[in-house]
């Protein structure tokens, strides 16, 4: 089998919508360089994904200079969003957490309301260093994570991807196979693994930047959305839910804590080292 190497990086600058891959990223401590930095919320300032809004996948966020954002949607003229100063965060709720963000020009708000048929507003994660600690469950003193579900990378592989489209192939389903990676969103992919390898690493060194590998990843609903067309599917959680379930939680991918910073580059080999 060949040595492992990084197949491909993704950056998704406004969480649950499409993002962009790469040839190379920053690794900060909270993830990857300009990922999840802007986040939709309700009228009620809760975060707004594609759990709910199937549509979002629909929408790309383009990274630019400086960390603003150019949004582009079917229907929808394109708008770009700077970043607003950091004058008057507000209380915004992801998760369990309540975190501190600012709110973007009501524009951006109106751009996503008009796309979604719903009330949004897009917020920016100003100070990730400071703003809102991994969970503490299975993160240390002093790490924090972006607007990214709960860690601040998320890896997985070719070999998994293969596995679970063969055994997608095999079960009630199989006309909604083989998936794409892009329905898992992750942050590195991993080629010339066995497949499942990654559920029993616990740290990995991708190029010159060291990983701690924190826990697998549960999966949800969102990974039954087309990310073309935003239609809903069964698949893959019929067949995770058959295989790959651990407790309530079904499955794929490893959830990753930076060592240290550093740049990731394709085709970094990748070590498993703990």
């Amino acid at each position: 089998m060949p040595n492992p190497v990084l197949r491909a990086v993704h950056v998704y600058p406004v969480k649950s919508v499409a993002g962009c891959n790469p040839d190379e990223a920053a690794v900060e401590p909270w993830g990857l360089a300009g990922d999840r930095r802007w986040m939709l919320v309700d009228t009620a300032d809760r975060f707004i994904t594609q759990r709910a809004y199937p549509r979002l996948a629909l929408v790309a966020a383009e990274p630019l200079p400086g960390g603003g954002v150019r949004l582009t949607a079917p229907g929808m003229e394109p708008l770009t969003v700077e970043v607003p100063e950091p004058v008057a965060p507000t209380a915004v709720e992801v998760w369990r957490d309540t975190v501190k963000a600012v709110p973007a020009a009501a524009a951006a708000g109106e751009w996503f309301s008009s796309h979604l048929g719903t009330d949004a507003r897009l917020v920016h994660l100003d100070d990730p260093a400071r703003r809102r600690p991994v969970d503490p469950e299975y993160g240390r003193p002093g790490e924090t994570v972006s607007f990214a579900d709960g860690f601040p990378l998320l890896l997985t592989t070719t070999a998994s991807l293969d596995a679970l489209n063969s055994l997608i192939a095999q079960g009630d389903h199989p006309d909604e196979g083989p998936l794409p990676m892009n329905r898992f969103r992750p942050s590195v992919v991993v080629d010339g693994t066995a497949p499942w390898a990654e559920d029993g690493w616990s740290r990995v060194r991708v190029g010159e930047v060291t990983f701690r590998v924190a826990k697998p990843c549960g999966r949800c609903v969102m990974t039954t959305t087309d990310q073309r067309t935003g239609d809903r599917g069964k698949e893959p959680l019929r067949t995770l839910a058959r295989h790959r379930r651990i407790g309530d939680q079904l499955i794929f991918g490893q959830n990753l804590v930076p060592e240290h910073t550093g740049t990731i580059r394709i085709g970094d080999p990748v070590e498993v080292t703990g």
